[in-house]
């Protein structure tokens, strides 16, 4: 039985501890929060013991889940690697690069298991392309959220755009050739909006925008590659593939398109979506990963890469970004 301790326990760490509570071959031991009124409300709700320190913790478990503020993940997952416990942390993994290049060392020194919280690579919008040929050449993004003050204390890049970075990166064999961003900071001291341009050595072009002062919410993603276009919907978790029919596309939908080229028959595809919840499946994953010994889906090498390209958009934006005007 796995041992798992969980730190923080505010607004997101509840789900984590609600998910853990059910997924088999672990056992939730405890929880370490320095909000008494918080810790509390967690003791009499989930019926958890409240570890007084992160040490103490740390010695009584085999794993740890960090879901604290993005400023004390690095001192959290330092000792955490040190102790040799496997460690699942939320993303952005670290507060700056020189704490995530550390990390990366460590974790290659140690050989615990290390993974970062990019919850949307487990969604299952995106799962359902899992086995398809996947080779955009341009990608398109729109992340738009309702303003809430939690949370603001980061730009909108490492708030909301690192989860499509993320996700980018994983699809986008190549490296990162150019990158353009503009923002604005209109309610807050940091972006609030931005618009981003990542330009990729093999001619992979990607336009993101994330919004946090949205009137609605939304979160698609469209790829663009040699006779196919796929949409993905992360919020309401549907996936659409267009492509030039071919063999074993008789049960689709198909139209004719006039193209120069002549007529032109598109298949559309819409596969089949699970009701997985995507909490649960990457905390999963990170136990499947220490039981069997195996790779974490995502590592914190690609923490670390996803850290890289959001700190080079917030270098740019630093020049770019125009104030708000209240």
């Amino acid at each position: 039985m796995l041992k798992i301790g969980v730190f923080g326990t505010g607004h997101l760490g509840k789900f984590h501890l609600q998910n853990w509570k059910e997924i088999p071959g672990t056992e939730l031991v405890g929880f370490h929060d320095p909000d008494d009124t918080v810790a509390t409300e967690v003791e009499q709700r989930f019926g958890l013991r409240r570890y007084p320190s992160a040490s103490e913790l740390m010695d009584a478990v085999d794993a740890v889940d960090i879901v604290v503020p993005t400023h004390l993940h690095y001192g959290l997952c330092e000792m955490a690697v040190r102790k040799g416990r496997h460690v699942f942390v939320e993303k952005p993994m670290t507060e700056t690069m020189e704490q995530a290049s550390n990390i990366v060392k460590l974790v290659r020194e140690s050989g615990v298991r290390f993974q970062v919280g990019h919850v949307e690579r487990f969604n299952p919008a995106l799962r359902a392309l899992q086995g398809r040929p996947l080779d955009p050449m341009f990608i398109e993004v729109h992340r738009l959220a309702e303003f809430k003050p939690r949370g603001t204390e980061t730009s909108v890049i490492l708030d909301l755009m690192i989860h499509d970075i993320d996700i980018i990166l994983h699809l986008v064999k190549s490296g990162v050739k150019a990158i353009h961003a503009s923002g604005v900071a209109v309610l807050t001291t940091t972006p609030d909006i931005a618009n981003v341009r990542i330009e990729f050595h093999n001619g992979c072009v990607a336009n993101l925008t994330s919004s946090r002062i949205s009137l609605k919410r939304m979160r698609k993603m469209r790829l663009f590659q040699k006779d196919a276009y796929i949409g993905i919907d992360f919020l309401e978790k549907r996936t659409e593939v267009i492509r030039m029919k071919g063999e074993g596309d008789e049960g689709l939908f198909t139209f004719d398109v006039e193209t120069p080229q002549g007529l032109r028959t598109l298949a559309v595809d819409n596969p089949g979506i699970s009701e997985e919840n995507a909490i649960r499946s990457e905390l999963t994953s990170f136990r499947d990963a220490i039981l069997s010994g195996g790779r974490v889906e995502v590592s914190e090498l690609d923490g670390y890469m996803a850290m890289e390209v959001a700190h080079q958009i917030l270098q740019k934006l630093e020049s770019n970004v125009k104030p708000g005007q209240g």
